[in-house]
């Protein structure tokens, strides 16, 4: 039996940075799993597709799909998609059998300080349209499984507050 978690939130909230330490931890754990982060998969994926509404969700339901695939090889999936709409969420959620919702919470003005890929920057000088959180909204999530202020806690706290659930919600799982 496998699971899918999924990380949801803002630009710059910690998604990646949260998913890589539980990638550390199941590695030394001995836990088959695999990261499908969302900037790697959609330059593989979705290269040429831009960032409308329509692309945006076109290239998460590809995300789903090869996590379908991995879960039914019994590979631990960890998603850090932004996943700005429930709507997308609960669709990927009837998906799974075993699905750990994780928010990464932060607030928008941590997230444009942090700005990693300098996408906040972008928006602010008019260079890029149509960004979550600045001029389309984020739908947070109303019942995740786990909630990660990432302006409050360390990545360490993190990864033990999503283990302590996952082993909670899944104990055959680590």
């Amino acid at each position: 039996m496998s699971v899918v978690i999924w990380l949801t939130g803002l630009s710059g909230s910690g998604k990646t940075t949260i998913a890589e330490a539980l990638s550390d931890y199941m590695r030394e754990n001995e836990v088959r799993h695999e990261i499908l982060d969302g900037d790697i998969y959609r330059a593989v994926l979705s290269p040429r597709d831009g960032y409308s509404k329509q692309e945006r969700d076109e290239f998460r339901y590809k995300v789903i799909f090869i996590a379908e695939l991995l879960i039914r090889n019994n590979i631990l999936c960890i998603i850090p998609l932004l996943s700005s709409t429930r709507k997308l969420r609960n669709e990927a959620r009837s998906k799974f059998e075993n699905f750990l919702e994780v928010y990464v919470k932060c607030p928008l003005e941590v997230c444009e300080k942090r700005d990693p890929k300098g996408h906040y920057k972008r928006v602010r000088k008019s260079e890029v349209a149509n960004f979550v959180g600045i001029d389309i909204p984020y739908e947070k999530p109303l019942n995740p499984e786990v909630i990660i202020e990432t302006d409050k806690i360390s990545i360490l706290e993190a990864v033990e507050k999503i283990m302590t659930q996952l082993t909670n919600k899944y104990s055959n799982i680590v």
